[in-house]
């Protein structure tokens, strides 16, 4: 990395914010503490951040609500904490725009582990990693540029997570080759089978297909469902 990763922890437990920093320091991170939801959007306009460790559940402003003001104007990386382990739950943070989620109680190196790997992803790879060109692709009216992580449709940006560019390339690069949900987290999570939720990905996917719903899709190209297998990214000629 070419500067010391910064991380914004947000939450109104001190014994989160002791735990975690213990471990942030352990790897030479920069970290700065919020302990309600206003604060920790005050700090993300004064200070620059690599990634935000927030809360789910918080008095007053809840981690969603902080999850939706970062998104309408950053694509700040966020792992959502929560202390609940129902599904809708965590369906309900990606959708907001969430990187990744954590149920409470966790192992802080787990939450360290995950916050290395979401970085791997968005940090500028070293030279050495030059070999593979990440070339922008072009589908009907849909542009994918992966290295400023954007997309483009009938000429208008979406706005996309560095999560969701991620993903739609790694489909769009191969057109036609089907992804297993592991698979996709193997090469965009960067997590190891065990260390992931598969259902991750298909809310990610759900996500991608509302933001690019065009007369184009399902005619030019189409992210399409292999049932009871993963995903592929199909162009039509």
């Amino acid at each position: 990395m070419s500067k010391t990763p910064r991380i914004l922890i947000c939450d109104d437990d001190p014994v989160v914010h002791q735990s975690l920093s213990l471990y942030l320091d352990s790897e030479k991170y920069l970290h700065d503490s919020a302990y309600d939801g206003r604060s920790a959007l005050e700090m993300i306009h004064r200070e620059s951040y690599d990634l935000m460790v927030l809360d789910q559940m918080m008095p007053g402003m809840t981690g969603m609500e902080v999850c939706q003001a970062v998104r309408r104007e950053s694509t700040l990386p966020i792992i959502m904490l929560t202390a609940r382990g129902e599904e809708i739950d965590r369906i309900l943070g990606l959708e907001m725009g969430a990187d990744d989620y954590i149920v409470k109680p966790f192992s802080p190196r787990e939450v360290v582990s995950r916050i290395k790997a979401v970085l791997r992803r968005t940090s500028p790879q070293p030279e050495a990693a030059a070999e593979e060109q990440l070339t922008t692709l072009s589908f009907g009216s849909l542009e994918i540029q992966p290295e400023r992580y954007s997309v483009r449709l009938s000429g208008q940006d979406v706005s996309c997570t560095p999560r969701e560019v991620e993903l739609l390339y790694l489909l769009a690069s191969h057109p036609g080759r089907t992804y297993t949900r592991e698979q996709i987290l193997s090469s965009v999570w960067d997590y190891e089978k065990y260390f992931g939720d598969t259902r991750t990905v298909d809310t990610h996917i759900k996500r991608l297909r509302q933001k690019l719903t065009c007369e184009e899709m399902g005619k030019v190209w189409d992210i399409v469902t292999v049932y009871g297998v993963g995903y592929k990214f199909e162009v039509f000629s």
